[in-house]
């Protein structure tokens, strides 16, 4: 195109265009026409232009990509944070969940996995599989049987023989274990099991010394118990996984590059469930705190996911990262796109930005429903009072989990796609800056608002993915512009600021939800009506009594407030 070529290939022209053309959706969105057309305008900027476009610029399919994950992540986040009101600072370590729930078995990594446990079997995968079987099928019944039992239910003599019972379980099971099991030919040690009974001693301890001074102590007790069959069931889990490990070590060539690329779809489920369990492990032992508390300690536990990843070399290779990951094998897609003209480079980014789109669709039908639900309005009234919404019958635990179990797996299987996307993963990708990004993208857009949080990611991706580095890239050349002020580098300064220009102009956010606005704009939506009706009581002296601030009677008969 000659010199309009070289002009619009100018970083910060080629930002600004692809920004405006993104604007299409928002425009689709706010344009006061047929629903019919708006929907035309969007589908047609999302599944025609956007692509055809891509396929000269793959960069552009790329970047929808990211945004589209980030407004997911957002999503997720917003059930958190804006309608249940849990501050979640941990939120990318679901995120990672995902990621390394298909990164493992996708890469030459599940290889290196199966060949190590075939030269480092520790026990027989007889034996290790049936101690497993029998701790998983006990721990988690065991469990089961002890929830569904209430401490006022329960007679002090029958929980005492509970909790009592559950260590002399512990304790067979420790010796079962030493029997069948060994790690580098040695037994389980006894300072283990000695260390661990000191520590049941002092908690039973404190609980007989709480009933002595005549304090009920049932419901600790049966929650010393439940601790206790919980660890059988994730000892059992941990055992039945590395039985099975060995048993299939002997297939490790044969997976040296993972997987089959069918079971793609399968790890889809899988990682959405998997994510959700690790979001309700992560929120049992939090959710009675709240704001700031909750804020710092699901910050922590995001951080061990992410500190876990680092240091399980055999799993996650550490920091080296893991690659190649592999991606779904659909032939049929790949034959439709080379006819539409797509390069064969180009085959799993079109697929992965397809199936990405879809996903996110369903996304935004899933977070419609739930905020018109029963659930939803749950959500709202612990955020908004959790004495009152405990006091109407609203059960907290429950449904603070179910949101946090929500959230995680929007995380979850976006955190999949990205892993197939980037064919890398590393713990640098989990940091905690990604959680902070995130949650800047639902208070942008507005909280509790769905489309308000989509824009929010479309903005803040747009920004750290393509505007700022093209200025930086258009201003790195310049002699009179200091590289410490390069855009580029300055990504948390000028996101702070955005942030804080926002709470101070439109705390609400771009696109609030009514809801949301109501509530910070209250004061400014009161109507003043003392100067219409009979409310002459207000200005005239004690002609009457006053029933309401507003429209008040003035004669004794009047009904209260006035008549309209």
């Amino acid at each position: 195109m000659g010199t309009l070529g070289t002009v619009l290939k100018n970083p910060i022209l080629d930002a600004v265009m692809v920004s405006l053309f993104l604007a299409n959706i928002l425009f689709a969105y706010l344009w006061r026409a047929h629903p019919a057309v708006k929907a035309t305008v969007a589908l047609g900027s999302l599944l025609f232009v956007l692509p055809l476009a891509g396929r000269a610029d793959t960069s552009l399919l790329d970047l929808s990509i990211q945004i589209m994950i980030f407004a997911a992540l957002a999503l997720g986040l917003n059930i958190v944070v804006g309608l249940a009101g849990l501050l979640d600072l941990g939120y990318i370590a679901f995120f990672a969940v995902g990621a390394y729930t298909w990164s493992i078995f996708a890469s030459p990594r599940f290889s290196e996995i199966l060949s190590y446990f075939g030269e480092n079997p520790g026990a027989g995968a007889t034996g290790t599989l049936a101690l497993g079987a029998v701790s998983l099928v006990g721990g988690l019944g065991g469990y089961l049987a002890l929830q569904r039992r209430r401490a006022e239910q329960v007679r002090p003599g029958a929980a005492w023989t509970a909790a009592l019972g559950m260590i002399v379980a512990l304790v067979a099971w420790f010796f079962l274990g030493r029997g069948v099991f060994t790690l580098s030919e040695q037994p389980w040690s006894l300072v283990g099991l000695g260390a661990l009974l000191l520590l049941c001693a002092f908690v039973l301890g404190g609980q007989a010394l709480a009933q002595a001074r005549g304090r009920d102590v049932r419901g600790g007790l049966l929650n010393f118990s439940r601790v206790i069959a919980a660890l059988l069931g994730v000892a059992g889990v941990f055992l039945v996984t590395r039985a099975a490990l060995v048993l299939m070590s002997g297939q490790a060539e044969g997976l040296s590059g993972g997987i089959n690329p069918a079971l793609f779809w399968l790890f889809l489920a899988l990682s959405i469930f998997t994510a959700a369990v690790v979001g309700v492990l992560i929120g049992l032992p939090v959710l009675k705190l709240k704001g700031d508390y909750l804020a710092i300690i699901t910050l922590g536990l995001g951080e061990v996911i992410r500190v876990l990843a680092l240091n399980l070399d055999l799993y996650s290779a550490g920091s080296q990262g893991i690659t190649p990951v592999g991606s779904a094998s659909v032939p049929g897609f790949n034959a439709l796109a080379g006819r539409l003209g797509f390069e064969e480079s180009q085959y799993n980014l079109l697929f992965l930005y397809l199936l990405v789109l879809v996903v996110i669709v369903v996304i935004m039908l899933v977070n419609a429903r739930l905020d018109k639900s029963r659930i939803g309005r749950a959500w709202i009234a612990i955020r908004d009072d959790e004495v009152a919404a405990q006091a109407m019958g609203v059960p907290l635990l429950q449904t603070k989990l179910i949101a946090f179990a929500t959230g995680a797996s929007f995380a979850g299987v976006m955190g999949m796609i990205f892993a197939a996307k980037q064919t890398f993963i590393s713990p640098e990708s989990f940091v905690l800056n990604e959680s902070i990004m995130v949650l800047a993208m639902v208070i942008l857009g507005g909280m509790g608002s769905i489309p308000g949080v989509v824009l929010g990611a479309a903005v803040v991706a747009l920004l750290r993915f393509r505007v700022l580095p093209g200025l930086g890239e258009a201003s790195a050349n310049v002699d009179w512009i200091p590289q410490q002020v390069n855009p580029a580098q300055l990504q948390k300064l000028i996101f702070g600021a955005i942030l804080v220009a926002m709470m101070l102009l439109r705390p609400e956010g771009l696109l609030p939800s009514r809801r949301r606005q109501l509530e910070l704009h209250h004061d400014d939506n009161q109507e003043d009506d003392s100067g219409q009706g009979n409310a002459g009581a207000l200005g005239k002296g004690n002609q009457g009594d006053v029933y309401s601030p507003g429209l008040a009677p003035v004669k004794e008969n009047d009904r209260s407030g006035g008549a309209k």
